[in-house]
């Protein structure tokens, strides 16, 4: 005891007691309060190390500090401030399951709407363990029980400790990127950050992103805004008059089908269909079903794919849109739109809410509801790494969607076809297909989660028909990204007829199709569409059939009906498609032969001039999102979305308060059933149903993959 006493008696020997106790603290922060779970061996030892090298830095600056005596207080207060930060994000955490941001502690108006009046209420007795260390070192210190040290120190001491910090900064650093490539360029979950790195270690990151997206938006002017506008009222395309307006009042729901190409459609293995319902509606004179229609997507995968959808302006060059502007950005997109004709706007998602940032952007965005893992039942292995399996996803949803008033605009984003691909046995029925036998297990098994999905599907729709909203209803779907990715590409080629030596680029390109189907019992007239377009041309061509003519908003897409659709589908890294030419990497195919043309003089003209049309439609919308310049610009009758509006931690219950208060004028699904829920007319043969709840078996939802 003597020893020990002798060694916290020596600044660096108090310095490493302080570096202790805060690591001991922020360990069962991370495992009481922000439940976070490591899988794997390498994950354990990043979370165990990381508190430790930003600790040590920031309580290291005390030795700098002249004289002697400033010491001390110097470095207790730098362990209250390192306290204060984690035990608010306890108290945020509790509240939003997010962490603080720099933007979110600076602008307390933000925090304030889901805290004030209800810290106390959030606070738990075991928050003394956040600040028993401090009372008890400077009691210590107080009755003398440790000294302090009266030497002077070099300042060589001081570089010293610094050096160690940011060595094992920089080793844990490395070890999270072997983990998790590009962990800090696409920060899809600020969760992974902190399991990875460390919550101050976040903040700072956080802070260094939120600086530079603020000197970009300060740079900005309302002049900027004009000239995107003059490139999209210039592009805007006629809405088809023929269609126009023949959704209007209808309930759109949008069925996000997760990795799903378009080469899944009418595709067999051993004769038998991989997705026979899906290809019932795709051939369905009820559907309007686009073959030449691909994603756009970048590093933000899924949320890109989202953004798209929701707002019709491209995602970011690096990273996530969603995660990295989501919070703050202005939008306008179909939540607030479709909100302000009188639509009740819903998301359904079997994962955590935090990922991809959806818990604030979905707030900026205007989607009044957000279901999210929170709202169901994940134990035992009713989900996957990735959320809530499918088939329980529309199942486990039906007592939400039936109390939605109508009209509604409801998304829901599926995880089962996901990356890598795996099924339970029990979850193949006896409608199961067998797995194609190709060198790679991700595409063998790709196939049998999307027979999965289409059987979720299904399951849905059958419900929909039930239930009889299929008579007031438009389903939207669509697959969001690829699902094989380049590198498998030579795997699957054999499947397509296509001998894995002869393949190339331009059949990669040609792989980035995803399905995009709108069927609706209103449409008799409905077939498949060779029409080119991508995910940036689905709001406008949906506002259309809504009746919302989208020439004063802001959007880069152009209606798929329309004569004057914008045929050039850009890519991210700004190669390009259309029905005549393919550009990929500067060389360009023959979009109906796959062979590669040598341009003359005057195609070279006309390449050059889709060539340039990409860029800058890529540049504008970058500019657009980057510098935040919808501020400047509100469309005459669109009101601006107040995110303090939405909370969506009692969605459920605020939706039965809204029900109560219209009483007979209530058109929810659930009233017009007489009060009766509708939960009983969906049948689903998901075999977990039945399963006991087991909270002691409750698996992690991991929230990320690379292919998400």
């Amino acid at each position: 005891m003597k020893n020990l006493l002798a060694k916290v008696n020596t600044r660096v020997g108090f310095l490493l007691l302080l570096t202790f106790l805060f690591w001991a603290k922020t360990l069962y922060a991370y495992l009481v309060d922000f439940h976070l779970i490591s899988g794997g061996i390498l994950q354990h030892i990043l979370l165990l190390i990381n508190p430790i090298p930003i600790t040590v830095i920031t309580l290291g600056l005390a030795f700098y500090l002249k004289p002697a005596k400033l010491f001390y207080p110097a470095i207790i207060l730098l362990d209250v401030l390192n306290t204060v930060l984690l035990y608010l994000n306890v108290i945020y955490f509790r509240e939003f399951t997010d962490y603080m941001t720099v933007a979110t502690m600076t602008g307390y108006s933000k925090v304030d709407q889901g805290l004030s009046g209800s810290s106390l209420a959030l606070t738990s007795p075991h928050d003394a363990f956040y600040w028993l260390d401090i009372i008890l070192i400077i009691v210590l210190l107080i009755f003398k029980v440790i000294k302090i040290d009266k030497k002077q120190l070099s300042n060589r001491i001081g570089f010293a400790i610094f050096s160690i910090g940011a060595l094992l900064l920089f080793t844990n650093t490395a070890l999270a990127d072997m983990d998790r490539p590009q962990l800090l360029t696409r920060t899809f979950d600020r969760g992974y950050v902190v399991k990875y790195l460390g919550l101050q270690v976040f903040t700072v990151y956080d802070g260094f992103q939120t600086h530079r997206t603020n000197e970009l938006r300060s740079t900005a002017t309302k002049s900027e805004i004009y000239k995107v506008q003059d490139f999209t009222s210039k592009h805007y395309a006629e809405p088809n008059p023929e269609l126009y307006g023949s959704l209007k009042g209808k309930n759109v729901i949008v069925l996000h089908l997760e990795s799903f190409q378009q080469f899944l459609i009418n595709k067999k293995i051993d004769g038998k269909e991989v997705t026979p319902f899906l290809n019932s509606i795709y051939n369905s004179n009820h559907t309007y079903a686009f073959d030449n229609f691909f994603h756009q997507v970048g590093q933000g995968k899924t949320s890109d794919a989202e953004n798209m959808l929701e707002t019709s302006t491209y995602g970011l060059p690096q990273g996530s849109l969603f995660a990295q502007l989501g919070s703050d950005n202005t939008f306008q997109g179909a939540p607030a739109i479709f909100d302000q004709k009188g639509y009740t706007s819903a998301v359904f998602h079997g994962n955590v809410a935090s990922f991809w940032n959806r818990n604030n952007t979905y707030k900026n965005l205007g989607y009044q509801y957000f279901f999210d893992a929170s709202y169901y039942d994940t134990s035992g292995d009713k989900a996957s790494g990735y959320g809530l399996k499918d088939k329980l996803l529309f199942n486990d949803s039906v007592k939400y969607l039936e109390r939605l008033q109508q009209p509604f605009y409801a998304k829901y984003i599926t995880v089962t076809n996901h990356f890598p691909y795996q099924l339970d046995d029990k979850d193949q029925t006896d409608d199961k297909i067998t797995a194609p036998d190709t060198d790679d297990t991700a595409v063998n098994n790709y196939f049998v989660t999307a027979h999965y999905l289409d059987q979720s599907v299904k399951e849905f729709y059958d419900y929909l028909d039930k239930s009889g909203l299929s008579k007031n209803t438009a389903v939207v779907l669509y697959g969001d990204h690829y699902g094989i990715s380049n590198a498998e590409n030579t795997s699957l080629a054999p499947l397509l007829g296509i001998k894995s030596e002869d393949w190339n680029s331009f059949d990669n390109t040609q792989l980035q199709r995803v399905p995009f189907m709108i069927n609706s019992q209103s449409f008799n007239q409905g077939h498949v569409d060779h029409t080119y377009g991508g995910e940036i041309d689905v709001l406008p061509t949906l506002m259309h059939l809504m009746g919302i003519n989208s020439k004063k908003y802001v959007q880069f897409g152009t209606d798929l009906f329309s004569k004057d659709h914008d045929q050039v589908v850009a890519f991210r890294n700004q190669d390009w498609v259309s029905p005549k030419y393919t550009c990929i990497g500067g060389t360009i195919y023959n979009s109906k032969t796959g062979k590669v043309i040598k341009p003359d003089e005057k195609l070279q003209k006309e390449i050059d001039k889709m060539q340039e049309q990409v860029k800058k439609e890529l540049s504008l919308s970058d500019k657009l999102n980057s510098q935040n310049l919808l501020r400047f610009y509100t469309p005459k009758g669109f009101q601006s979305v107040d995110p303090t509006k939405y909370n969506y931690a009692n969605a459920f219950s605020r939706e039965k308060k809204i029900e109560n208060e219209l009483g007979d004028k209530s058109t929810s699904v659930f009233d017009q059933n007489g009060q009766k829920t509708t939960k009983k007319l969906f049948n689903t043969d998901a075999p977990e149903v039945d399963e006991p709840k087991s909270d002691s078996n409750r698996i992690q939802i991991t929230n990320a993959d690379s292919n998400n």
